[in-house]
């Protein structure tokens, strides 16, 4: 049986997002058709279209209020201006912030270098960091990426290009996670863990 459009569109609008199949997708329409679901329905639209007062901040690129030239961490005068953490996604902003222990400001690359997937520098952020660094003031530099090969890439490529303009730069160490057993921890996690010991 052919289905009405606007449930066929919703089917495919949801199938559309990262990890939602057609049958999640389905499930999820038709949850939504329900009568008692129609408060959600509502509030789930509102919020979605919401989406389109968000803007980037014309400094770290990470989101902001949309006329906000800003993010509010760049608006904050509390923050060590002097301290960069690079990371790749705005997602990696909100787990760091989560910590509460970083003071500083941020850089979003939208990315990571990845030649298979055709991602050069130029589709990243990455001029625009360098011309954070040249502009003065920068003391450090956090290279916050993913400790994936992509990841990896990124953290060498941005090294040999800030380098050269005289900052520190450091990389996030690696290791075990807390309540985790040597016996299942995989070798990359158990070499990253010898390789950054700390003296105690």
């Amino acid at each position: 049986m052919p289905l009405p459009d606007a449930i066929q569109r919703a089917i495919e609008a949801f199938a559309a997002l990262p990890g939602i199949g057609p049958k999640t997708a389905s499930r999820l329409t038709f949850y939504l058709l329900r009568e008692q679901a129609a408060p959600l329905r509502e509030t789930l639209a509102e919020a979605i279209l919401g989406l389109n007062e968000v803007a980037y901040c014309h400094r770290c690129f990470n989101f902001t209020e949309a006329g906000q030239t800003l993010c509010p961490v760049c608006r904050d005068p509390h923050r060590e201006a002097g301290l960069i953490c690079v990371v790749e996604e705005p997602l990696d902003v909100v787990a760091i912030e989560r910590t509460g222990v970083y003071r500083g400001t941020y850089h979003v690359l939208h990315g990571a270098l990845s030649p298979i997937e055709g991602v050069g520098p130029e589709d990243l952020k990455i001029r625009e960091l360098v011309e954070r660094v040249q502009a003065g003031g920068v003391e450090e530099v956090i290279i916050a990426t993913n400790p994936s090969m992509e990841g990896d890439a990124t953290a060498m490529y941005l090294h040999r290009v800030l380098a050269p303009l005289g900052v520190k730069i450091t990389r996030l160490a690696r290791g075990l996670p807390v309540g985790g057993d040597l016996e299942y921890a995989d070798q990359s996690t158990l070499r990253g863990a010898l390789v950054e010991r700390k003296e105690m």
